[in-house]
């Protein structure tokens, strides 16, 4: 075992990672509100391309006034496919990011990570590339008493560089774990804003602090810090282990309202907590930062459902919530409104997308909610 070459390299990602956390300072913020705006559409892998067609013919409809006077312009963005990547050999290809860098605000597919071997998850890469730090996915299931707002921290913890740890082939393995002060500070700042803007009343932390001492430690304390400033607020913390069975719990769960983690937790809790809600194919997510917003679909591509023929009966229900999220964001809430209410009528209507060949085919649910949103 060479301990210098591995201390060596040890140190050049400590010191790359010195260097980030030191200039975290946020540039000054865009106001996503303003108009024109672009919004780029990314289709990805697998059963991506069939869901977004349905979202992008949603939007077309909603947005047709803003379309045609130019105020909102709708883009589609090729090459962000896992044939384009592997032959490229880059997890996102220099000229598709170019792309994607002229579209503040993005909706996206699933796209495929492969297994083995270096290259980094595409999603992973974009929250760098944009700083989009703060992961926002909304679960509610009205008649349990679940309204919960799940706020992951999205560009630290074990996706920092996990993917690039060190190995000693036939003996041990070894990955990376990084919080920062300023990373964690912004995500809580953020969270507790959302809470004292939409009158919650509960934020829940959730660590495994008792035992990741320094990292969940430094979470820990750096939330604990941000809450005082929000005295109205009560906050409680959790280890995730608890917290997981804690969703789980009738007696407890409807306490809950905006749940506050670091980036692997969050990954964990929130497919969780859309699988109580019904299973990931109902859940959008956000990423935000100061200058960029992506929304998108938390499920993955799906692969197996198109090698088995399926990929026409994917339920495009995920990237339609992320689409109603991102109106939001944009400043459209009535036609988030108007998108959700459309998703809620199809579903009571007895047209659901359940993935098999027993269900509706994805554009059968979409061409039931463009009949509602005209």
């Amino acid at each position: 075992m060479d301990i210098t070459k591995m201390t060596g390299y040890f140190e050049a990602l400590l010191r790359e990672q010195l260097q980030r956390a030191a200039h975290l300072a946020e540039d000054k913020p865009l106001d996503f509100t303003a108009r024109p705006l672009t919004i780029g559409l990314i289709d990805g892998d697998g059963i991506g391309p069939v869901i977004m067609q349905e979202a992008r013919r949603a939007l077309e409809v909603l947005l047709a006034q803003e379309i045609a006077d130019g105020s909102i312009v709708l883009r589609n963005i090729e090459g962000l496919t896992i044939e384009n990547r592997l032959a490229k050999g880059e997890s996102i290809p220099a000229d598709v990011l170019s792309e994607i860098r002229k579209c503040p605000v993005l909706l996206k597919g699933p796209t495929t990570t492969p297994g083995g071997g270096t290259m980094t998850s595409a999603n992973v890469t974009l929250r760098k590339e944009l700083e989009l730090f703060s992961n926002v996915r909304p679960v509610s299931l009205p008649e349990a008493g679940i309204d919960w707002t799940f706020f992951r921290e999205n560009t630290e913890g074990e996706y920092a560089i996990g993917s690039r740890g060190i190995e000693e082939e036939g003996l041990l393995a070894m990955d990376f774990k990084v919080i920062t002060v300023a990373g964690t500070e912004r995500i809580a700042r953020a969270a507790y804003e959302f809470a004292r803007n939409t009158g919650k009343k509960h934020v829940a932390i959730v660590t495994k602090a008792n035992i990741m001492k320094k990292t969940d430690g430094l979470f820990s304390r750096v939330c604990h810090e941000i809450a005082k400033d929000y005295p109205e607020i009560q906050t409680e913390e959790y280890y995730v282990d608890i917290m997981s069975a804690n969703l789980l719990n009738p007696a407890i769960r409807s306490k809950f309202q905006v749940i506050l983690a670091p980036n692997l937790y969050g990954d964990i809790l929130t497919d969780e907590a859309a699988q109580i809600q019904g299973g990931v194919g109902t859940a959008g997510s956000a990423n935000t930062g100061s200058r960029y917003a992506m929304f998108e679909a938390i499920h993955g591509s799906a692969p197996r459902m198109i090698e088995e023929g399926l990929g026409d009966y994917a339920s495009p229900e995920s990237i339609l919530q992320a689409a109603a999220m991102m109106l939001e964001h944009i400043g459209e809430a009535k036609k988030a409104c108007a998108l959700r209410d459309a998703v809620a009528a199809v579903k009571a209507s007895g047209i659901v997308a359940s993935g098999s060949r027993e269900g509706a085919t994805c554009k059968a649910f979409g061409d039931a909610l463009l009949a509602r949103l005209r």
